[in-house]
């Protein structure tokens, strides 16, 4: 099964790609390395159908090209723990550029216990350095705060996600307001099926009009049976602003203690 997604998607990923991919598309849960725990997730994204037209000069347009970041990541202590991203992106040519590396600490005091019931909740924060050509700014702040449930069967989650550009043209002490939801069931012991809503309302209490928002639905699968867990996502843009089709795939590399 695992082959067959894979296969899936790096054949649709040779069709026009949206410039400025995210690093990662992911609602953040209860998941937390524990002290001293290495980890590696490969996150993968392509846009078969979105926009190939820059929107501000001199955007990486990588049509027909593809983003992969290894996040690397650490656990700190008990309820933290911290990552580090290093996106790279592979225009239609065949150019190969680095996007620039993201830090990232996550806090998460209120988590259930492993296997049990209940509600989790957390923040997680992002520093990025970004290089020319992939936003408009090369410096970028995000707050994630991270609230959910979980049973053995559900998973609820949301992340109202608040970003600041903190250089460049759209530099403003106003944060964009980019929320995020999933809902995942269990299907089997190793399979999870579930939805997830990514939508960008512009800046905070100011909200963009209707038609220029972001609205994306992904229909998600997560397969644990493996050494490589593999969570894989197809995504539809609901309006006319958002791309099309966009695909997803995260594959969790476990390194182990130092």
């Amino acid at each position: 099964m695992r082959s067959v997604f894979i296969g899936i998607l790096f054949s649709a990923i040779a069709f026009p790609v949206r410039a400025a991919l995210p690093d990662e598309i992911q609602v953040y849960t209860d998941d937390l390395r524990a002290p001293r725990e290495l980890g590696l997730e490969l996150h993968v994204n392509g846009t078969p159908k979105g926009r190939r037209t820059p929107e501000f000069p001199g955007e990486v347009t990588p049509g027909g090209g593809l983003r992969i970041t290894p996040e690397f990541s650490l656990g700190l202590w008990r309820d933290w723990d911290a990552g580090l991203y290093l996106p790279i992106v592979q225009d239609s040519g065949g150019n190969t550029r680095f996007a620039g590396p993201k830090l990232r600490l996550k806090w998460l005091p209120l988590r259930p216990g492993e296997s049990a019931e209940g509600w989790f909740a957390g923040v997680n924060t992002e520093y990025a350095w970004l290089e020319e050509g992939f936003e408009p700014g090369t410096r970028k702040l995000e707050l994630r705060p991270i609230l959910g449930w979980r049973s053995a069967q559900w998973l609820l989650a949301v992340n109202p996600i608040l970003s600041w550009q903190l250089n460049g043209p759209e530099r403003s002490g106003r944060p964009d307001f980019n929320p995020a939801f999933k809902v995942a069931r269990s299907v089997t012991q190793d399979l999870a099926l579930g939805l997830e809503y990514y939508a960008g309302l512009g800046p905070l209490g100011q909200p963009l009009p209707g038609a220029e928002q972001a609205h994306t639905l992904y229909l998600a699968l997560e397969y644990e049976r493996g050494p490589i867990p593999l969570h894989f996502a197809i995504g539809r843009g609901l309006n006319s602003a958002t791309d099309r089709l966009t695909l997803k795939a995260i594959f969790e590399i476990p390194i182990g203690k130092p």
